[in-house]
């Protein structure tokens, strides 16, 4: 009699250990509550493949930003006024390219992202640090030094910088049609390495 009571408290004690971890992890859970805005990239992905927007792109990959992931998405406005978003560009070879008016080595590759626009079925998409310029006008007078013809994307509060973990400018990466990283640069690049990297992608 004694060893069944003994049993019944010892699988009493377990199974309040059990409710008890159980209960917690639920709380702990409970309590985490993301930031409204802050959607899971993946998810953003997912949901253009269930809505059949990305038919090209495969169901495995992962959004990242290593060669071979899914580039994240982001959404900025040109210094036209226009709206960009890099999901619009799917079925297109694109280049991302991070750069700033004060950054000399972003000065030295801008007559070749010129070039490279012209000879090429490419879109280039110059996001600029617009945080660290002194002004605007700052931008468009280097536009109009360079006469630089392909979209200028101002990246006001520097959100897609830190999406993309920039920290040496210029970054460049190269996505293919599929909205997949072929290439990521960190630093200046010349025209031919830019083709040499274009006519690599699907």
């Amino acid at each position: 009699m004694k060893k069944w009571i003994f049993a019944i408290i010892i699988v009493g004690m377990i199974g309040w250990a059990l409710y008890d971890f159980i209960d917690s992890n639920r709380q702990s859970a409970d309590e985490f509550v993301p930031v409204e805005d802050e959607r899971s990239l993946e998810e953003d992905v997912r949901e253009q493949l269930d809505s059949g927007e990305n038919n090209n792109v495969s169901e495995n990959a992962e959004v990242g930003l290593e060669e071979g992931n899914i580039a994240p998405d982001f959404e900025l406005q040109t210094l036209d006024g226009e709206t960009a978003k890099l999901s619009d560009f799917r079925g297109e070879k694109v280049m991302i390219n991070f750069w700033a008016t004060w950054c000399p080595p972003c000065r030295a590759e801008m007559p070749d992202m010129e070039e490279f626009y012209q000879d090429k079925d490419i879109v280039i998409l110059a996001v600029n640090l617009t945080e660290t310029e002194n002004d605007l006008q700052q931008v468009e007078d280097f536009i109009n030094e360079y006469k630089l013809t392909f979209p200028i994307l101002l990246d006001e509060e520097i959100k897609v910088a830190e999406q993309y973990m920039i920290q040496p400018i210029p970054t460049s990466y190269m996505i293919d049609s599929n909205g997949v990283i072929s290439f990521k640069a960190f630093g200046s690049l010349n025209y031919d390495f830019m083709v040499q990297e274009f006519e690599k992608m699907e």
